[in-house]
């Protein structure tokens, strides 16, 4: 046992010596290329597919006793993380959240772990390579933004009007609060997105309560800022604010078993309304197409800027207190602004609730899991999305409680801890939850319906 404890070490010595030689003696220079083709060779020179992809080319130690097992738990959290190897063949369309994550593991110089570059000495970004990220990630930000403004962070303030067509929102925001789209005429958009108190569910109620007090199977999202999301619902099934406002009103516990004929039909015995109609959609009239424009229109206007992280970011520094700056710097440095990017503060990806520790097995037993956990998978039916969501936005979080697509945590001191445990794999210290929090109180935004 003993021998075979000093081969393995002196086989492991052996390679780590041999590929520190190499990387130090004959790194490949960064090629002449286009931007994007110089970050898919870095990453690829620093060993970053070994880890972050579902189907790594393995080292050979990836089989040996201990180390093997340690290495094999290693991947497993680094591509539940991030999936570097498909993105890769594709970062000329980075979202912001991959931009984000290769961002934070340059500047905190995480990446590789230090267990890995044990074995692989020489691995991690030189500055040349941190040069080249930099530009690429401040260019890939200004692209996806369509300006150069806070292309140095990830994310930006809220903007103060977003483009929308004033006379289609006007009949969209009756259409939001018209009770006669559920089959009874007891339930709105307005029912679970409630705009006084955060645009979500009442804090008292987990989950929606839908027709006939039936509940359903999450916590209703808030609509504010929601014209930001790359797509609509936990599980990301509606592409946008049109085709989410199709779901609901024909979904059996939300809003009653019912077509869309059902509804058109009850609503077109309303002469005004289909005159009304007739006027702001001369072509088609009140159809379902019209009907969910209209409220999507209408929602495209519930956007919350002026809020106080939102005057610090445009540089008034004297907006937050010097808890609540402890509690942002906190919030970049344990790589939560890596996924909660862009102007919503998330929204923008689908991550797994669980990275390290199972979630769902720790959750309370009283939460009975129901099709809704699968996320995103319960879309795409692919199994490598199970237990994956939309990050959701932390704009006016402070009013949104409960939290967490299953509406388990009724405080943001308990949603915090539960981040740091199933995504950072570590306790959460109780001053930068408390600082944490206390920043999270700034994201809250101005709009007209919003209760302060």
């Amino acid at each position: 046992m003993k021998k075979t404890l000093i081969w393995v070490c002196g086989t492991l010595l052996a390679a780590a010596c041999g590929t520190a030689i190499y990387r130090f003696c004959f790194r490949k220079n960064i090629p002449e290329a286009e931007q994007t083709v110089q970050v898919a060779s870095i990453l690829k020179q620093n060993d970053c597919f070994v880890c972050h992809s579902f189907e790594p080319q393995k080292p050979f130690y990836a089989s040996f006793p201990i180390i093997g097992k340690q290495m094999q738990s290693h991947m497993y959290h680094a591509v539940r993380f991030v999936e570097l190897e498909e993105a890769s063949a594709d970062l000329a369309n980075a979202n912001e959240v991959l931009v984000a994550k290769i961002e934070h593991a340059m500047l905190a110089g995480s990446m590789p772990i230090p267990q890995y570059k044990m074995i692989h000495w020489g691995t991690g970004f030189n500055s040349a390579e941190k040069s080249v990220l930099t530009d690429w990630i401040v260019a890939r930000r200004s692209e996806i933004r369509g300006d150069e403004a806070f292309a140095g962070s990830s994310i930006q303030p809220v903007p103060e009007s977003y483009p929308y067509d004033a006379v289609k929102a006007n009949l969209g925001k009756r259409m939001y609060n018209d009770t006669r789209i559920s089959l009874d005429n007891t339930i709105s958009c307005a029912t679970c997105h409630v705009l006084s108190d955060g645009g979500a569910d009442y804090a008292d109620e987990r989950t929606s309560e839908g027709i006939n007090g039936n509940l359903g199977g999450v916590n209703a999202p808030t609509v504010y800022n929601a014209v930001f999301n790359v797509r609509q619902f936990w599980n990301g099934r509606a592409a946008d604010l049109k085709e989410q406002a199709a779901g609901p009103p024909v979904n059996p516990i939300e809003m009653g078993d019912q077509t869309w004929d059902d509804i058109v039909a009850r609503l077109r015995k309303d002469p005004a309304l289909v005159a009304e109609f007739a006027e702001v959609f001369p072509d088609e009239g009140l159809t379902q197409s019209s009907v969910t424009e209209a409220i999507a229109e209408y929602e495209k206007t519930l956007i919350t800027p002026g809020s106080r992280f939102d005057l610090y970011l445009k540089g008034n520094e004297s907006a937050l207190t010097a808890e609540e700056i402890a509690g942002y710097e906190a919030f970049k440095a344990n790589s939560c602004a890596a996924c909660h990017v862009g102007k919503a503060m998330g929204g923008q990806s689908f991550e797994y609730f669980g990275i390290y520790g199972n979630y769902f097995a720790d959750r309370d037993a009283a939460i009975e899991r129901n099709a809704d956990d699968d996320g995103l998978k319960g879309f795409t039916g692919n199994e490598r999305d199970l237990e994956r969501f939309k990050v959701p936005g932390l704009r006016n979080v402070a009013l949104t409680p409960p939290y967490f697509h299953d509406g388990s945590s009724t405080e943001l001191e308990d949603a915090v801890k539960k981040m740091y445990k199933y995504e950072l794999g570590k306790k959460a210290d109780d001053k930068d939850v408390n600082s944490i929090v206390a920043f999270f109180n700034t994201l809250t935004g101005k709009h007209e319906e919003l209760k302060r």
